[in-house]
């Protein structure tokens, strides 16, 4: 089964009928079966039906595992191969480009193709479909989309670019438009670039067009006016928030502490099932991985910098639980407006120096141009960020808990970030650390700029949820059974210099760049050989004890000793019956210091 193919819960099936009823091709319906679909969604169901027997715009709200991307390209496949029968019969065999499909990412424009390639695994011949955002050789895009493919998969600010390059490809005649996940495009930025893609569209013939989203607000209105002639409007009940599946805690530390909890939570299995850690930036990625790799703790990284083909892979062995450890940088946390607006203003003020002084005129120039690259240099990064994103728009299956460990920069990327668990009907929990404003920048090796305004993030983030139906709850634990970890928590963060990050961070690449070759065709030549293409092996030799990665018994709490599998079972929490135990059993009385007692 495909990536882009979520596990759909039950609470969504339409039991009612079954693919066969709508009377599709049989190509596409001995696809559909060797998929493993028997009963289509509730989404799927109404979609299909209304797009190919009443030729309607779709516009459809639903959650994560509700099936929308078979809910459009069934239909459209469907349509693409009724259209190819008539012009056969007509002769007709100029090819034309009839679909396009946007999405936010490129990890999601890959999972589209991949599916849609699962649909049309028996009637290939007729219907090419063409990923732009897979192909890097621009002689060989043109060549290929020169030939008019039926199904163009891409990110917009690609196809933009595409098409204002070269003039001989042509959307005019297009019949089908699908924007998948179009809050997320627009949260990206990407609503320019969809009106520039409207001026090489025909908006004036009718066109079929699908806009799925998990919301539907004022920015998706504005493009459903512009894009759609009296769409259907698709609401399904939104499981997830009903039953209110996830549950979200947070714990408020200091930026050193950070560490000893994730080695704790991590080392004593406190948390069962598949994690997902998130931080912001590429060199807390490795750092974090460096951290743990000391105690034993095997992980894997998924940031931008990784081929795209060791992106997928990661993901796919992810999912398949090869790997229960996925640190994922989010870099779009990286570019923050409150700190380009500052940069400008310290760019307008360098500019009223120089007229004041002119001895300082040259050095003042310098610093602009300086700052003004900065500024580019942060716009390009964000750039970059909008085509990668883990936090939405990626098939992340099965994940039981998310934790933040860097707190994201909006309420609105911390939503993105926990909708990675409790998906399709399925219990999940997130866990946030938040440092205190007072201890920012106290312990500088482990200090995070973003931090400095986790407390007032975290205030938004708990009116946000309110408004959903969600609490955050502070993580309730005994602080003191952490110390007995913390001398072995210094051992391991001292190890981790920027040298061995930045040799590490270089390993990587080049391993990946390795891998990412063969990737192409390993499997099928040697399927047995998984180890070798593993991206969860240590990076690097760096100096530690051997002995962190055991935990000695005598560092454990008085339930978990001489019983390893009680290990995921220990409350950091005060035992408050014992502690009721203790005071009856002194009479109520005060407990007296005998060595006060005697000096007295």
């Amino acid at each position: 089964m495909s990536d882009s193919n979520v596990a759909v819960s039950k609470d969504y099936v339409d039991d009612s009928i079954t693919f066969d009823n709508f009377n599709l091709d049989p190509r596409l319906i001995q696809a559909i079966n060797k998929l493993g679909f028997e009963h289509p969604t509730l989404i799927q169901s109404q979609s299909i039906k209304l797009s190919l027997q009443e030729k309607k715009d779709i516009i459809a709200k639903a959650s994560t595992g509700s099936g929308k991307t078979a809910a459009y390209c069934i239909p459209i496949i469907q349509s693409i191969l009724v259209g190819k029968e008539s012009s056969n019969s007509k002769n007709d065999n100029n090819n034309k480009i009839e679909t396009v499909i946007l999405v936010p990412t490129k990890e999601l424009a890959k999972q589209v193709s991949t599916f849609l390639k699962d649909l049309t695994i028996y009637c290939g011949k007729f219907i090419k479909i063409v990923n732009v955002n897979d192909i890097i050789n621009d002689k060989l895009l043109t060549t290929v989309l020169n030939e008019n493919p039926e199904i163009i998969v891409s990110t917009p600010s690609k196809l933009l670019s595409i098409l204002e390059l070269n003039s001989n490809i042509s959307l005019m005649e297009l019949k089908y438009l699908v924007i998948d996940e179009v809050d997320l495009i627009l949260s990206y930025g990407y609503d320019e670039d969809l009106e520039k893609l409207s001026n090489y569209l025909n908006l004036k013939q009718h066109m079929q067009v699908f806009m799925m989203s998990a919301t539907l607000n004022e920015d998706i209105n504005k493009f459903k006016f512009k894009f759609c002639n009296k769409p259907a409007i698709l609401k399904l009940q939104d499981l997830d928030n009903q039953n209110k599946r996830l549950l979200q805690y947070y714990i408020k530390t200091n930026e050193y502490d950070k560490f000893l909890l994730i080695y704790v939570i991590l080392k004593l299995n406190l948390i069962k099932g598949k994690i997902l850690i998130f931080v912001n930036n590429l060199d807390r990625g490795y750092k974090l991985k460096l951290f743990l790799q000391n105690f034993g703790i095997r992980s894997c990284i998924l940031n931008s910098e990784l081929p795209i083909n060791s992106r997928l892979h990661i993901l796919e062995e992810f999912n398949k639980n090869v790997y229960n450890l996925l640190i994922a940088t989010d870099e779009s946390n990286e570019y923050d407006e409150e700190e380009e607006e500052e940069e400008e203003e310290k760019i307008g003020e360098l500019e009223g120096e120089e007229k004041i002084e002119e001895e300082e005129n040259d050095e003042t120039k310098k610093q602009q141009k300086q700052n003004n690259n900065n500024n580019s240099k942060n716009k390009k990064k964000f750039e970059d960020a909008k085509e990668y994103s883990v936090s939405r728009g990626v098939d992340f299956k099965n994940v039981a808990c998310v934790i933040n460990f860097d707190l994201p920069t909006s309420s609105k990327a911390y939503i993105h970030r926990v909708g990675r668990t409790a998906r399709g009907g399925k219990n999940g929990m997130s866990l946030s650390f938040v440092t205190i404003k007072n201890e920012w920048g106290k312990h500088k090796q482990s200090s995070l700029p973003s931090a400095r305004k986790d407390e007032k993030i975290l205030n938004k983030i708990e009116r946000t949820q309110k408004k959903l139906g969600f609490q955050l709850e502070p993580y309730q634990f005994d602080k003191k059974q952490l110390d007995n970890f913390r001398y072995r928590m210094d051992d391991s963060f001292r190890s981790i210099t920027q040298t061995a990050i930045r040799e590490a961070r270089l390993k990587e690449i080049k391993m990946e760049l390795m891998t990412s070759e063969k990737l192409k065709r390993h499997f099928e030549e040697n399927p047995q050989d998984l180890e070798t293409l593993r991206h969860d092996k240590a990076l690097s030799k760096i100096r530690s004890d051997v002995n962190l990665k055991r935990i000695p018994d005598y560092l454990l709490p008085p339930g978990a000793r001489q019983d390893a599998k009680k290990l995921g079972f220990i409350p950091f929490a005060k035992n408050k019956k014992r502690q009721q135990g203790k005071k009856r059993g002194n009479g109520g009385k005060k407990k007296v210091d005998v060595l006060k007692k005697h000096r007295k």
